[in-house]
């Protein structure tokens, strides 16, 4: 099975690419810009179905013929999309079934993208057509060097409720239950008279009235995203034929709620992700490095992707912010630092017409006398001299437990407080140990952990009873698990564990939990080591844990706040409320206590990580950073490295 595509060398940079848009004059301005600025990668042909096929079964290949053969001859190199994201008008004409439903019932239009069910057959049938065609006429092209399928799975509409979709559904029902008691006890339809009777019976989990079942729901979530999985699976057999590494770029692994990547990952050649900066956040850079650091974990910590990102402003968010001067290199080599192997953008010139006229390019509206386009040269620079980089690894001693069933269970209704959401505890904890230097995996629940000092379950409402076991194996072997309120609560079909809350937790941390206590909006709470907290308090029970903190107002005021249970030769720590701005506090005694090693007196405005021997250092600060004990050669300048970094700069040095 072929791997990361071999060229073009060193750190691939470039972008979508779309000749089509544009006159041979200005196709033939590209190339030379393109060389200018050092582009090795360039993705092709994502939104060209139309083009390719103008009609059913009329193909058109000669202008993409013409384009790859410019490209080579410049010593560019290609990943060739099938542009199955954007069926053309031809095919939602004769097929207007295939056109996906939302929840609400509500046929989605055809003047856009992601414009067809990947259940429908006729969908299928024609992408096997015209996959089939590309494979056979550009699969030993010497300018492909990776196909590209489709573009952003699931994103915007994760799930169809068109009748293709149903029927799909019924059948992926009756191979995962066999039975319909099977499937009437997984999802407790004993409650409010919903048993059936019938397969038939069973329709897809639509909007309705009141709260619809959710182990139904949840259901169809996993389906959803194994009807998209196929309709991936049935292009990448296409094309493994012609021996070159196959992928598909994930719309944002932070972001991209709808899709189990746990599921994806090993079905891709590469790891490939978009990201996109919030520009109106003001710790976006550490939300971009947590994207990253779940991009490389889904890779299995093996070099990975950066297939799309923004030069500068992004069309499509409620305000257009540009990136301030140096935001587009520290941006980029955040991303090279947490283990890509490439710089891709969207895109290379800004298109004049169409939904993204007004999203930043790496040729903007403005030209070439323009600061981005100074910035894209320079960039491209930076990127020869870390050749050197490609392929080494990032080693991490801390995991968070990430799992996008929970992610989909906890985010459902009738949850005990509105302010439960996944993300929240996940990025709360992420950002504390990022501010602590501390670099860090994500992992499945289930996964084999033992290789981490420390794991941290900050949003697991959803636990099976095997993950709950491999937490505790984890820890009786020596393991530090830190776990946050609400984890282990419900087993996969979203039915409450027997007994006490946390459920299959209960033994690992030493404790029960009477009853949940949710916090009022913008109600806190005390804790006796001085902290406030918010969201969250519950009526804890030791049954061997010992507390560590207690609440000392709101109420369970007396009662274990924060909790740790010595078990085998591990311990397993608890909070059973957010803290507020004090989390770092909490977590820093617990990294010692692990033996966890990181830089010690760097200000917490600097990202520090290390990738095989080259040590990134990125100030994100408008001051310049000291950064002691560190020597050796700044790759960028080749100049000695003298312990600082410049504000807003970037170093990286080879020890």
């Amino acid at each position: 099975m072929p791997g990361y595509p071999a060229l073009p060398e060193g750190i691939a940079f470039g972008g979508d690419y779309y000749p089509e848009q544009w006159p041979r004059e200005v196709q033939e301005e590209d190339i030379r810009l393109m060389r200018e600025a050092g582009v090795t990668l360039v993705s092709l042909g994502i939104f060209a179905w139309a083009l390719l096929e103008p009609a059913e079964g009329r193909y058109e290949f000669g202008w993409l013929d013409e384009v790859l053969d410019r490209l080579h001859a410049a010593g560019i190199a290609v990943n060739l999309g099938t542009p199955t994201a954007a069926p053309p008008p031809w095919f939602s004409r004769k097929y207007p079934d295939s056109r996906p439903v939302t929840r609400e019932g509500v046929t989605v239009g055809t003047a856009s993208r992601e414009g067809a069910c990947s259940s429908h057959p006729a969908f299928r049938t024609a992408t096997s057509a015209l996959v089939t065609r590309l494979a056979d006429r550009y699969g030993e092209h010497p300018a492909v060097v990776m196909w590209h399928v489709h573009n952003e799975y699931g994103a915007p509409l994760g799930e169809c409720y068109c009748a293709a979709s149903v029927t799909a559904w019924r059948e992926w029902l009756r191979h995962a239950y066999e039975s319909l008691d099977a499937l009437n006890d997984a999802w407790g339809t004993t409650f409010w008279g919903q048993r059936y009777g019938d397969w038939d019976e069973i329709d897809a989990p639509r909007w309705s009235h009141t709260v619809v079942n959710p182990a139904q729901r949840l259901d169809y979530a996993r389906f959803s995203n194994e009807a998209h999985l196929a309709h991936y699976r049935l292009q990448r057999d296409l094309l493994r034929g012609t021996g070159k590494p196959v992928t598909t770029n994930f719309a944002g692994t932070v972001n991209c709620k709808s899709m189990d990547l746990w599921r994806w990952a090993p079905e891709l050649d590469v790891i490939a992700n978009d990201h996109y900066l919030d520009g109106e956040r003001p710790d976006n850079h550490i939300h971009l490095a947590m994207s990253a650091d779940l991009s490389r974990s889904l890779a299995g910590g093996a070099p990975w992707m950066l297939m799309e990102h923004s030069t500068g402003a992004v069309s499509w968010q409620p305000r257009g912010i540009a990136k301030r001067p140096g935001e587009m290199r520290r941006n980029s080599l955040a991303h090279v630092a947490r283990g890509s192997d490439s710089v891709m953008f969207f895109q290379w010139r800004a298109s004049r017409f169409g939904a993204e006229k007004f999203h930043s390019a790496m040729v903007p509206h403005a030209g070439t006398d323009s600061q981005i386009w100074r910035d894209v040269v320079s960039l491209g620079a930076d990127l020869r001299e870390l050749a050197g980089v490609r392929g080494s690894r990032v080693a991490a001693e801390v995991a968070i437990v990430w799992d996008w069933e929970a992610y989909w269970a906890l985010e459902l209704e009738w949850r005990p407080s509105g302010d439960l959401t996944f993300l929240e505890r996940i990025s709360a904890f992420y950002e504390s140990l990022w501010r602590a230097h501390v670099t860090t995996d994500f992992v499945h629940p289930s996964a084999d952990i033992s290789g981490y000092r420390v794991v941290v379950v900050p949003s697991s409402y959803l636990m099976t009873e095997a993950a709950g076991k491999n937490l505790q194996r984890f820890v009786e072997a020596g393991g530090t698990l830190v776990v946050s309120y609400f984890s282990g609560i419900v087993n996969e079909h979203d039915t409450v564990h027997p007994g006490a809350y946390p459920g299959v937790l209960r033994e690992v941390l030493g404790l029960s939990v009477e009853e949940f206590h949710p916090l009022r909006e913008r109600e806190t709470v005390t804790l006796s080591g001085g902290g406030t907290a918010r969201v969250w308090s519950e009526r804890v029970r030791l049954t061997g844990a010992r507390s560590d903190q207690t609440f000392r107002t709101g109420p369970d005021a007396g009662h274990p706040a924060v909790t740790v249970n010595e078990l085998g030769a591990g311990s397993a720590w608890y909070l059973a409320t957010a803290p507020v701005g004090g989390l770092g506090e909490i977590l820093g005694p617990i990294l010692d206590r692990a033996a966890v090693t990181r830089p010690r007196g760097l200000p917490e405005t600097l990202e520090y990580v290390r990738r095989g021997r080259h040590v990134f250092l990125i100030n994100h600060a408008d001051v310049p950073a000291a950064v002691p004990g560190i020597t050796g050669t700044d790759v960028l300048t080749g100049a000695p490295f003298y312990g600082e970094v410049a504000a807003g700069a970037v170093t990286v040095v080879h020890l």
